[in-house]
């Protein structure tokens, strides 16, 4: 749940630079919600969340924003020049680092207020995130291998599309070819979710979270099972084969277009990163 909280923040960001500003200014707002949803704070501990939450957004507005303007620069950079695999690498490494920090910080300010739950709120929480694995098998995980073959297809089409404007023919056709050959992991994902879910539980329950969970937060790959690693791993190597390959396929408006899409995240973030 915590990585779903930092998660829920960090694509706040990755939406057109109109919504993304509103829904940044708004971030407080929404976090606040989700908060509530699923640990059901009352009294005196919805405004020491407020008030833990305040000095998460402060770090992260002087913090990581300018951070996030300097990688989307540089990525424009990159993505104008055309992109090789080391750049591709790069982002990733990147984009895993802030979410790293990101989850350090966030744990590191609720850790006292966690340890502080009672046992009803967490039987809450157990509760919200068996409802979170009911959606996730619905939407990822039933029909036929065919359908969900489909589902992804799409997915990946209005991402991509998102980022590069409309595709062509042999565009859609690299798409088709990655989705053939990418492993699902829906069922490998539901375990490893399970699992994490489970040992977040218990950290809770023992009231460890002050001492544990940042350590815990921020290393999100310890204890896979060595087949959903393998899985995760190939997919990895597969999309950036994608995206590789799509480059090279790339018209110069499409190129363009990547690239002033990021260059107006970089300079939003910078705008946001220097208000008060």
């Amino acid at each position: 749940m915590k990585r779903t909280l930092v998660c829920a923040l960090l694509l706040t960001l990755l939406q057109a630079c109109s919504p993304t500003r509103v829904a940044y200014d708004n971030a407080d707002v929404f976090l606040r919600w989700q908060a509530n949803y699923y640990l059901d704070f009352e009294g005196e501990q919805s405004e020491d969340f407020d008030r833990r939450l305040a000095a998460f957004l402060a770090w992260h507005r002087a913090r990581a924003l300018p951070q996030y303007a300097r990688l989307g620069a540089q990525a424009a950079s990159r993505t104008e020049r055309g992109l090789k695999r080391e750049d591709l690498e790069w982002g990733y490494d990147a984009v895993r680092a802030q979410i790293r920090e990101t989850l350090g910080r966030a744990a590191a300010d609720a850790g006292g207020l966690l340890d502080g739950l009672r046992a009803e709120q967490i039987a809450h929480l157990e509760r919200r995130l068996e409802e979170d694995n009911r959606k996730f098998a619905k939407e990822r995980m039933q029909g036929t291998l065919e359908e969900r073959r489909q589902r992804r297809v799409k997915r990946n089409v209005e991402r991509l599309e998102d980022w590069l404007g409309p595709l062509s023919g042999a565009q859609l056709a690299r798409i088709e070819r990655y989705n053939e050959r990418a492993p699902f992991t829906a069922e490998l994902q539901d375990r490893d979710r399970r699992r994490r879910q489970a040992e977040f539980l218990a950290l809770l329950r023992a009231r460890e979270a002050r001492q544990k969970l940042a350590a815990w937060a921020q290393d999100w790959e310890a204890g896979r099972a060595p087949e959903y690693a393998r899985a995760v791993s190939a997919t990895r190597e597969e999309y950036m084969d994608l995206l590789l390959d799509l480059d090279g396929m790339l018209a110069p408006g499409q190129r363009e277009h990547a690239a002033r899409r990021l260059k107006r995240f970089a300079g939003l973030f910078e705008e946001l990163a220097r208000e008060p």
